[in-house]
């Protein structure tokens, strides 16, 4: 799948619009199913998201439940989101999944459904 990759990948979230106010960042794909570990529960409204050496090869699922449950949104390949509430999704991410390949809506729904990650990902 994307055994290595996930070394590339790069999210820094935000609580405030724009990129403003505290944040957060995570150097390599990893699955957190409970942000509020790191006192971020529900706080997110802006992101920037890159795989540094293959732009196009990163994926970010954000769940509004813990443990990749509930509603989400999926992005693709490297950008700025600067503002979460044109996706409906301001202030409602408990967990997420950042990898360094495409996931497809199908895995997705595997990881939902049986909480199994891909290969070379970092539960934390």
């Amino acid at each position: 799948m994307g055994l290595g990759l996930n070394r590339f990948v790069r999210v820094r979230f935000f609580s405030g619009f724009n990129f403003t106010g505290r944040s957060l960042t995570f150097t390599r794909g990893v699955a957190v199913p409970n942000l509020g570990v790191f006192g971020f529960n529900n706080i997110i409204s802006s992101f920037q998201l890159r795989n540094v050496v293959f732009p196009g090869q990163v994926t970010l699922i954000l769940f509004s439940g813990l443990n990749f449950t509930g509603n989400f949104r999926i992005f693709r390949g490297s950008q700025n989101i600067r503002d979460l509430r044109a996706f409906n999704f301001n202030n409602v991410t408990s967990s997420f999944i950042l990898v360094g390949f495409r996931l497809t809506a199908s895995q997705i729904r595997s990881i939902q459904n049986t909480g199994k990650m891909p290969s070379d990902i970092t539960m934390l």
